[in-house]
């Protein structure tokens, strides 16, 4: 069997056509996390009137040379006041209150001494100061957020004080979640015998997937028999826009799903990858639906789910499918294990200006070593032309709290 190499996996990777975004209309309260669908532009300015920035006494600029200014009343943030400011007289003016007619400046309270309903200015400030002028924040006509943004706190706050009930968003994709193999115990199931192992994959990729931003829907195990095998993906593929399987890609006599694929009627696009861990992966896409079938080692197909499955979600939601990729110095000296693309567990620290990479408790051995992604792991990239690299040497690492 040929493999391709990752280059050309990924190049095909980006040529498929995953049809229009869909978008749909959700409430503000459910939007964190979203990628907004639209152009979030200013209908008014903000602050609409200049406002006060701070508690204090609202007055003309020029009256603090008399020294003692009479206060007219209260001016609480909300009121609709319609005290005004002329020469020798200022007001009592609170954070958010819109400034009293005439006033131009606003004084705060602890640079002024108060008796009864005059004020003494004790220390003189500039002319307009802590005063918001109007569109300090924005401009009636600005573009705030712009389509294609993943809405954060911030832009979760600006929506709603855009007065945003409802925004409109990319539909998340449906992502189905199988694992095969008749050996797969699932959660608080028991042991029937000891050469069962207990399903971890299908649960990671439920993790992986959710913060790639797209829904799961989590399908449980599924026994290495050819007809439960179809009736699983064909379930899976009704209710999802991408399908990820793990186990029964390599060349085992029970390794069925890289038959059942094309019995399905999807075209295989990619079929075994020259890469280190997961080279027998099927990429196979049915119309604007996808299967991603995985390696069913636990450290194969997390890789594996990050190099293919991650991107694939996020052009599903408009984004960049391209990985975090950053350049790091190797504190160590590295082994490359074989001629392949390899993606190795390693350690990324942020020292002295730059990135740093190390292997300290990471273990070497098989593709099923799940506990080498703990302790925020991170995915050293070499290519099939790289041999043993020295310390000190430049390396690309992907950043995995970065997916």
């Amino acid at each position: 069997m040929s493999f391709i190499s990752y280059e050309a996996s990924q190049q095909l990777l980006e040529l498929l056509d995953i049809g229009a975004l869909r978008t749909e209309k959700i409430f503000l309260s459910h939007a964190l996390g979203r990628v907004l669908c639209e152009d979030i532009i200013a209908n008014e300015p903000a602050p609409k009137y200049p406002t006060s920035a701070m508690d204090g006494y609202a007055l003309r600029h020029e009256d603090m040379a008399l020294g003692c200014l009479t206060v007219l009343g209260d001016n609480p943030a909300g009121s609709d006041n319609r005290l005004a400011v002329s020469r020798g007289v200022c007001i009592k003016t609170f954070t958010g209150s819109v400034m009293p007619q005439g006033a131009d400046t606003l004084i705060p309270i602890e640079q002024v001494s108060v008796d009864d309903d005059t004020i003494t200015i004790d220390v003189p400030v500039a002319f307009g100061a802590h005063v918001r002028p109007v569109g300090e924040s924005y401009q009636e006509g600005d573009v705030l957020i712009a389509s294609g943004t993943m809405l954060g706190f911030a832009e979760i706050g600006v929506l709603a004080g855009l007065n945003k009930v409802m925004v409109t968003v990319v539909q998340q994709p449906r992502v189905a979640i199988v694992a095969t193999g008749s050996e797969i115990l699932d959660l608080g199931e028991s042991a029937r015998s000891a050469s069962q192992i207990r399903s971890t994959n299908n649960y990671t990729i439920e993790a992986l997937v959710r913060m790639a931003g797209a829904q799961a829907i989590q399908l449980g195990t599924i026994t290495d028999e050819q007809d439960a095998i179809t009736q699983g993906f064909e379930n899976a593929l009704a209710s999802a826009d991408i399908v990820i399987s793990t186990g029964g890609v390599s060349v085992g006599d029970y390794d069925f799903v890289k038959d059942i694929i094309p019995n399905l009627g999807a075209d295989v696009i990619v079929k075994g990858v020259n890469i280190k861990p997961g080279q027998h992966l099927i990429v196979a896409q049915k119309g604007h639906k996808f299967i991603l079938a995985l390696p069913g080692f636990a450290y194969s197909s997390t890789v594996t789910c990050i190099l293919y499955a991650i991107p694939l979600i996020k052009r599903f939601l408009g984004l960049s499918g391209a990985l975090p990729v950053v350049e790091a110095v190797l504190k160590q000296p590295f082994v490359k294990r074989s001629p392949k693309s390899e993606f190795t567990a390693c350690n990324l620290s942020f020292e002295a200006g730059r990135y740093w990479v190390d292997f300290d408790h990471k273990k070497v051995g098989s593709s099923a070593i799940l506990t080498n992604m703990l302790h925020h792991a991170a995915l050293m990239i070499t290519s099939e032309d790289d041999g043993d690299l020295d310390k000190g040497m430049r390396v690309h690492v992907i950043v995995l709290e970065r997916l």
